[in-house]
């Protein structure tokens, strides 16, 4: 992985390591500047990855042959010797566990080490954290729209930016609060749930009841076969009875689909309703067959809809539904789950919740995996201190301006016990405590100080790297997901709401606003 990252990365290592500078001790921090989204918050994922990466940092002959190639002719030879030589195992990396909820300049993870090495790691961790934790924010703004109830499965796949983007998708969407992914391969890597309907290609593939094959179906219990297309055909005039629609008007390639599909899968039948005509064929049909399946000792698993008005049409298809089950005597179908899709957003869930629905799956593609309301969180990755000396990158735009030296970061809580403030501290700093006044400066508000009472104070990062190994058990996919929703549900609701939060505040304790002012007139 360590060719992982951009040209100018090498040239500036050739650079420090000419000028005898490559095992000064540096310390890098790597966050981003702004809630992506307009929001207040960002979740942070990808540190697996990024660990694995760590761990595998080396340049094999290969690559250092192909970077004679690519560098300047007068590079010398004993640079790519050291290249040769070169891994992870003096530098160290402390990070916010996977899954927290991270702010505005609060670093992610912070990188310490021999100089050269944590410059070139630069590129590779922005590019194995910085797509992680957008798609898990965006996942995580759809799961707080539809609340815990729904279940939502990521179906993206062919909508992605390549495979490896595919994948990301499927993995971080799942621990920013995703049920399911489409995607098997992500099922079978990551052990996420795989699930999946039918598509309308299916549906369209069947003109009459004479091409189901085969045709029979054994009841669940055991005995004879039952020729189930003449039984589904049965239930048909029975249901369109009841709705009231034309039976002629009902599709039979449609109900041939339906039947061949229930055949095939007689415990987990579910239909795809809007081929046609959701009320007049979609409906019936699949009526038809879930009651024959009924019959049979079988229970249909479900029905998705992929256009039209997903909202109006759930609460048609859920009183439909309840009228079968009450007249045919058949109490679950009425709970049979509805699923939609179609090109789903944020706004779709705001319809569903503003209008009312009776929608139980929802399934998001292309508004989730390729962010386009921000396709980038836009993370940084800056140095803070070399050779034991704080670094500043000064600016006119103070939000872009670096804070200075090696930090502890530290979330303080109100007696609710809900995170109210990150605060950086220098390292050396003595660490704050509960019920301790604190004098603050907002960033943002560094003019003025501000004290504070926290009633409990976490310290943010641990350390997962050291020694070129992971030293910080990490856990599961499930595990990560849990904390993630478990962190998410912590804050106070106006810092987690996705539209006009209030600003959450990040501060620096005093000594460290007057090390970045002594910085600032020392660079003027």
């Amino acid at each position: 992985m360590a060719p992982l990252t951009d040209l100018y990365q090498l040239t500036m290592a050739y650079g420090h390591w000419r000028a005898g500078r490559h095992r000064a001790p540096a310390a890098a921090e790597l966050f981003f500047r702004r809630g992506p989204f307009r929001g207040a918050l960002a979740l942070a994922a990808g540190l697996a990855e990024a660990l694995r990466c760590l761990r595998a940092f080396r340049f094999s002959a290969a690559d250092v042959a192909y970077l004679r190639s690519v560098l300047p002719s007068t590079t010398e030879d004993a640079f790519f010797d050291y290249l040769a030589s070169l891994d992870a195992s003096e530098v160290t990396v402390s990070a916010v566990p996977e899954g927290s909820v991270v702010f505005a300049r609060v670093p992610f993870l912070q990188v310490k080490g021999p100089l050269l090495v944590v410059q070139l790691l630069e590129t590779t961790l922005l590019c194995l954290v910085s797509y992680a934790s957008l798609v898990a924010t965006n996942a995580a703004r759809f799961r707080l729209l539809a609340g815990p109830e729904v279940k939502l499965m990521e179906i993206g796949l062919r909508r992605a930016q390549g495979p490896d983007g595919a994948l990301s998708a499927s993995k971080y969407s799942y621990i920013g609060g995703f049920d399911y992914t489409s995607n098997i391969l992500a099922g079978k890597l990551y052990g996420i749930p795989v699930r999946g309907t039918v598509a309308h290609s299916f549906i369209m593939s069947f003109t009459s009841l004479e091409e189901v094959q085969p045709r029979e179906l054994s009841p669940l219990a055991g005995g004879e076969p039952v020729d189930f297309p003449a039984l589904a055909e049965s239930w048909l005039g029975r249901v369109c009875e009841l709705l009231q629609t034309p039976a002629e008007k009902a599709n039979r390639g449609e109900l041939a689909a339906f039947v061949s599909y229930a055949i095939t899968y007689p415990r987990d039948f579910q239909g795809l309703l809007d081929t046609y005509c959701v009320r007049r064929s979609g409906m019936p049909n699949f009526c038809a067959v879930a009651l024959a399946l009924h019959q049979l000792g079988y229970r249909a698993i479900g029905v998705r809809l992929d256009s039209g008005d997903l909202a109006r049409q759930s609460k048609e298809i859920r009183q439909a539904l309840r009228a079968c089950g009450a007249h045919f005597q058949v109490p679950w179908f009425e709970t049979i789950p509805i699923a939609v899709s179609n090109d789903i957003s944020e706004r779709s869930l705001e319809e569903f919740s503003r209008e009312g629905s009776e929608i139980d799956v929802i399934g998001v593609g292309t508004n989730l995996v390729t962010c386009p309301l921000q396709p980038s969180l836009g993370c940084v990755y800056k140095l803070v201190e070399v050779n034991g000396s704080p670094c500043l990158k000064l600016t006119e735009e103070e939000e872009k301006m670096t804070i200075p030296g090696t930090k502890t970061i530290y979330r303080l809580y109100d007696a609710a016990g809900r995170p109210f403030m990150d605060l950086m501290a220098l390292e050396e700093e003595p660490s704050p405590s509960a019920g301790q006044e604190l004098l603050v400066r907002v960033l943002g508000r560094l003019g003025e100080a501000s004290k504070v009472v926290p009633a409990a104070v976490e310290p943010l990062h641990r350390t997962y790297f050291r020694d070129g190994q992971v030293c910080e058990p990490l856990p599961s996919l499930p595990e990560v997901r849990s904390y993630a929703q478990a962190s998410l549900s912590l804050l106070n609701p106006a810092h987690r709401r996705l539209h006009e939060p209030q600003p959450y505040p990040v501060a620096v304790t005093e000594r460290l606003h007057r090390l970045l002012a002594e910085l600032q007139q020392a660079s003027q």
